[in-house]
């Protein structure tokens, strides 16, 4: 077996002095541009580099919670006119405050003090609670407050508490039915939450946590949209650190292990973190926002350069190995390699491609961002891996000898790749129609697969904000804004019947409505002061609204009095328990809009926009995959002239889309948009190796060589390589789990699984389908003509 190794190895070197025609076009030969000046290319290098620090440096990060469904949809716009106009949620922090003594005289006494100082707080435009509830009010008088300056004591007090507990203003909507569970909307300047004073104002609010409540064995937890924001910047910030020092570590460490030589272990390694160092300076000048799905790019990147760059210096390695020149070796190298490089970034592109056919302004601008990405890392690994390599390589004839006789762990993977492709091409027509129908069975599971969202899945899970929504969703019916919009017809006003008589009827379905609750709006004002001033005239109305802060007045009657909006609240639920209850209070809503016709009346808010536009958009990628899949066929079959190319790259490329849905719905998951975002991906990398295989089957393949013995050549030629580039691509991708956002661990561990299945593809089923359909050629040619 180790003879026939060197045998291979020789043969190599003669069938590069007269290279068939080039796959790629000859776009591989720009990687011989460089090595011609590698010194020049260094210093040019050098100032690119420099170039794209201060690139990353302009990268601002966008933890906005409606990125994945912003698009020119009328839905997304209504919802975008919305939130300007009552801008209250995206700016509102909730203090969530739990104990079975909440409402302890004592413990009651120190949360009024926390609430009173956290008026204080810089960037507080102003703060709703429990203190804010007011009595009815006297004719002619404003109303009082319900809280005295000082709490009764004794028996008083047990009745008071019961009064607070009874109050319809703020019974299931600010304090639990229960008693033991309080909530405190604080609402916070636009401009803080859209600066880096964001994290100040919030580290303030936990230390009045601390200072006033410390003592109380209260549970205070903080949630809402800023909160959640900052988490998500704090997260992508940390795991943006963690996955380039991973990835760069686990790439060098085993780099160093298999070619013993640092010198190999740069022009393998570096070039794709100076790809990762250049691509994201590239995004900073071109305004790209580093946000959920962008945060991957990181190890995407070395996905995608690292597989090509270990390909190219294994080629070079080999050749030193068998007695060329560094500068030979480099040269002929990317010439035989390089085609494959520029096919598999080539793939991976198409798969970018796809993603701008979504709905979502984010994932488009994610495949834009991998698309400029994947062009970069091809030439910084083409242009990079030779010049590196002549530039450190030292006493190429003293390397040649010394590994000659010592490379066992080079060997050692020879030697299992040689193992599995005479078992692979031994039967090749029997492995072929077990992976038909392997391979058919996987996707039939695939199939059945649902769309799957949930808002907490963008925020991170291991903090206090998904933990607090938890509680109001346990609590007070839900943490998650379903508004109402009702913009009035020309003519109309706020306080014309017609109008209060629509809001009335709106705020009444909201209500009934199942699932929803925590219903506000004007019409919750209008009926307390009916039932406890005994006045439901337009005036006391007025009045009232006339003397509550303005920041309050906001939240449900826009500043030019033409719109209100109902405010409900719901569970964050997985969107397909969302979507039933968004559609049937809407078409419950259409008694109303028949019954006050010219008046606006619409289902909006981010959770009716995710219930509505998630399953819908997380579809629309599935089915852009099944299309890539015929693409990338049709694209790889063309650069190969070869339908059996086409067709033999078709089962490997699928298996680990099909296996990786599987194991989804093994564990009860669905399809979120991490998963087919990943999928999608994973399809066009994990071809990698599918392309270096063919790419020197291609080479192998010639009238007098058997099919049996060219797969076992390219198998054991490219075989070491891929293993190794697959155990490092893994390692990168699967440091995600490290992250504290769920969406963000999903696409890592799945993307790493992906391409551990796409090796497993290439070793068990491209071999036997490729040779099987050779053989298919031949017969129906009557000729030993090479099929590759």
């Amino acid at each position: 077996m180790l003879e026939k190794h060197s045998e291979n190895e020789v043969h190599v070197d003669k069938v590069e002095q007269g290279p068939a025609s080039s796959i790629a076009f000859g776009l591989e030969r720009l990687g011989l541009i460089a090595v011609r000046a590698p010194i020049v290319s260094c210093l040019v290098l050098l100032a690119l580099i420099v170039g794209a620090v201060f690139g990353i440096h302009r990268i601002k990060i966008d933890d906005s919670l409606s990125q994945l469904f912003r698009s020119d949809t009328r839905e997304f716009k209504q919802y975008e006119e919305v939130t300007k106009k009552f801008p209250a949620e995206e700016f509102d922090v909730l203090v969530v405050v739990e104990g079975k003594n909440l409402l302890a005289r004592n413990n009651l006494e120190k949360l009024r003090d926390f609430v009173t100082d956290m008026q204080l707080v810089e960037g507080t435009r102003g703060l709703v609670s429990l203190f804010s509830a007011r009595q009815a009010p006297a004719p002619g008088k404003l109303p009082a407050a319900l809280f005295p300056a000082e709490l009764p004591e004794g028996d008083a007090y047990n009745k008071f508490i019961e009064t607070v507990k009874n109050n319809e203003i703020i019974r299931g909507k600010l304090l639990s039915e229960d008693g033991t569970l309080a909530l405190i909307v604080l609402s916070l300047d636009p401009e803080v939450v859209a600066s880096s004073k964001l994290t100040k104002t919030v580290a303030d609010i936990r230390a009045l946590m601390k200072e006033d409540l410390g003592e109380t064995g209260l549970n205070v937890q903080l949630s809402g949209v800023p909160v959640m924001q900052l988490e998500i910047r704090n997260a992508v910030e940390r795991d943006g650190l963690t996955y380039n020092i991973l990835g760069i570590l686990a790439g060098c460490v085993i780099a160093i292990i298999f070619f013993r030589k640092v010198s190999f272990m740069v022009a393998a390694a570096f070039p794709p973190m100076i790809a990762i160092l250049l691509a994201l300076g590239a995004l900073g000048w071109a305004n790209f926002n580093l946000n959920m799905f962008l945060n991957v790019m990181t190890p995407l990147i070395m996905v995608i350069s690292f597989s090509d760059s270990m390909q190219l210096t294994f080629a070079a390695r080999d050749r030193l190995i068998a007695g060329q020149d560094k500068y030979t070796a480099f040269k002929n190298a990317v010439l035989v390699v390089g085609p494959a490089c520029v096919l598999t970034h080539g793939t991976a592109g198409i798969s970018f491609i796809a993603l701008q056919f979504s709905d979502s302004d984010l994932i488009r601008k994610f495949g834009e961002a991998g698309l400029a990405a994947t062009i970069i890392a091809l030439v910084a690994v083409l242009s990079l891996v030779p010049v590196f390599g002549v530039l450190l390589v030292r006493n190429e004839k003293t390397f040649a000898v010394k590994f000659q006789s010592a490379d066992a762990g080079v060997q050692a993977l020879r030697n299992f790749c040689y193992w599995i492709a005479v078992r692979m091409v031994g039967r090749p027509g029997l492995f072929s129609l077990i992976a038909v129908v392997f391979v058919g069975a996987l996707g039939v599971i695939y199939a059945n697969l649902e769309p799957r969202y949930r808002l907490a899945d963008q925020v991170p899970d291991k903090r206090q904000a998904v933990a607090a929504s938890d509680r109001l969703d346990a609590k007070l019916t839900g943490a998650n804004p379903v508004n109402v919009l009702i913009a009035f017809p020309k003519g109309e006003s706020l306080y014309s019947t017609e109008t209060l008589q629509t809001i009335a009827d709106v705020h009444a379905t909201v209500e009934k409505a199942a699932g929803v609750g925590n219903v506000w709006s004007v019409e919750t004002l209008r009926r307390w002061l009916a039932e406890k001033a005994g006045s439901a005239d337009v005036a006391t109305l007025k009045e009232y609204v006339s003397v509550i802060p303005e920041h309050l007045v906001r939240r449900f009657i826009d500043a030019e009095q033409d719109a209100v909006v109902v405010a409900g609240r719901v569970p964050d639920k997985d969107s397909s328990q969302l979507l039933p209850i968004v559609d049937k209070l809407d078409s419950e809503l259409n008694a109303v809009r028949n019954k006050h016709p010219g008046y606006e009346i619409a289902v909006t808010g981010l959770a009716a926009i995710a219930a509505r536009n998630s399953a819908s958009m997380i579809e629309k990628l599935n089915r852009g995959l099944t299309v890539e899949f015929a693409l990338v066929a049709i694209f790889i079959g063309l650069a190969f002239r070869s339908w059996v190319v086409m067709f033999a790259c078709i089962l490997p490329g699928i298996f680990p889309v099909v296996m990786s849905g599987t194991v989804l719905w093994a564990m009860g998951e669905g399809l979120q948009f991490a998963s087919v975002v990943a999928l999608t991906v994973s399809f066009g990398l994990g071809l990698s190796a599918t392309i270096h295989f063919l790419n020197r089957l291609r080479l192998e393949s010639k009238p007098g060589v058997g099919s049996a013995l060219a797969v076992e050549r390219a198998t054991v030629l490219v075989g070491p390589a891929l293993i190794l580039t697959t155990v490092v691509l893994a390692c990168g991708l699967v440091v995600t789990v490290f992250s504290d956002l769920p969406s963000l661990r999903l696409f890592g561990w799945l993307s790493a699984f992906s391409m551990v299945m796409a090796l497993v593809a290439d070793l068990f089923i491209l071999r036997p389908t490729a040779m099987w359909l050779i053989n298919l050629h031949g017969k129906l040619q009557g000729t030993d003509k090479p099929a590759i």
